[in-house]
């Protein structure tokens, strides 16, 4: 009994130290794993021969990427369908060209001439901005809304609509996104401060902006009226068939076409300088907004031309890749409000790209 009183006890014992032991043992504090952020950033780049057609194939290794003058190394080549958006622009109180039929047309011709399986969003703005056909690859419904969907307004507020495109373009996660401005790019209410807000917003993401601009139509038909002088119309007093059959001497100047006139009304030659003026300024911003973002700027003679180059646009979205790349100098090290200039060129024989453009990286401090 002694015997196993004495084991009992021992055993206690070692039972105490045990737990003593354990309780005095510190926990050992939780290693977190180590966390690599990897910044890539993302440009879109349009890959051609000489004749102008698409290259298939491109890889990494084709490309050069320079950042602010340091030679970056590609990580990656892809090609996926792009999404395009399309802002069609359907007012303004003095146009002259620019009509609702002329822009749906060329909206038209645009979606008819892109790849199938593009997925295509549609916005119209005049008095507002508003979208007119969600995300999708259906060409039917994206026609029949042109038709029918589609209304005038008497103003034109550009700024509303490129904030409502760099929301719609920046509320999905979709890649190889464009944005095809058909417009003047004009402004009812215009604010360099707005233009500046929305241009930056377009600048953070790999968006590419291509214009179909209606700004040299515009300047050729109010030039003269901006000096006070009306154009010679080549319109007769009289039908040609009546014309015909005066005698000779007054034949003649009845074929002459009416001459040209003079306007002394200062009101009205000071609204045609003001909007040439605005014209001179939407086309300067228009074509800065695409050599900013790897865009074509098309800017027709006239309205069969504004057509007919629809498929030039068509033709650099559908021959895009997304190129992917980490900056040598990270993101993180960006001071507010900065830009950085990125171009690819290539270094294969034969390929010919298009990228160039501003991204804008830093937040701009709170004013």
């Amino acid at each position: 009994m002694y015997s196993f009183f004495r084991a009992s006890i021992f055993s206690a014992a070692l039972f105490i130290t045990a737990v003593s032991v354990y309780s005095q043992v510190p926990t050992p504090t939780p290693v977190d794993p180590e966390v690599v952020f990897t910044e890539e950033i993302k440009v879109n780049v349009s890959a051609f021969d000489k004749y102008g057609d698409f290259v298939p194939g491109v890889e990494a290794e084709d490309l050069v990427i320079v950042e602010d003058g340091r030679l970056h190394q590609a990580n990656s080549v892809r090609r996926i369908p792009a999404n395009v958006l399309i802002v069609l622009d359907t007012g303004g109180e003095l146009r002259q060209v620019k009509n609702i039929s002329q822009t749906r047309d060329t909206a038209k011709e645009l979606i008819r001439k892109l790849e199938d399986d593009t997925r295509i969003a549609t916005i119209e703005y005049h008095d507002k901005a508003r979208v007119i056909t969600e995300w999708t690859a259906s060409r039917k419904k994206l026609l029949d809304d042109l038709d029918k969907k589609l209304y005038f307004g008497r103003r034109s507020i550009f700024s509303d609509a490129l904030e409502l495109a760099a929301s719609v373009l920046e509320s999905t996660e979709l890649e190889n996104r464009h944005l095809v401005l058909i417009s003047d790019g004009t402004d009812s209410l215009w604010s360099d401060e707005r233009r500046e807000k929305a241009l930056r917003e377009l600048l953070k993401s790999n968006i590419s902006v291509h214009v179909i601009s209606y700004t040299r139509m515009e300047k050729a038909e109010i030039a003269s009226k901006a000096r006070g002088v009306n154009k010679p119309k080549n319109e007769k007093a009289l039908p040609q068939e009546v014309i015909d059959t005066l005698p000779n001497g007054v034949r003649d100047v009845a074929n002459t076409p009416r001459s040209v006139s003079v306007t002394t009304d200062r009101k009205f030659i000071k609204t045609m300088q003001e909007r040439k003026q605005a014209l001179e300024k939407g086309e300067q911003f228009l074509l800065g907004i695409t050599e900013s973002t790897s865009g074509l700027f098309i800017l027709p003679d006239d309205k069969e031309e504004m057509i007919e180059k629809a498929h030039l646009i068509a033709r650099a979205i559908d021959s895009n890749y997304v190129v992917t790349y980490t900056p040598k100098r990270a993101l993180s090290e960006s001071e507010p409000g900065e830009t950085r200039f990125i171009e690819v060129s290539s270094k294969k024989p034969g390929l010919f790209v298009l990228a160039r453009r501003k991204l804008a990286v830093g937040n701009k401090p709170v004013q």
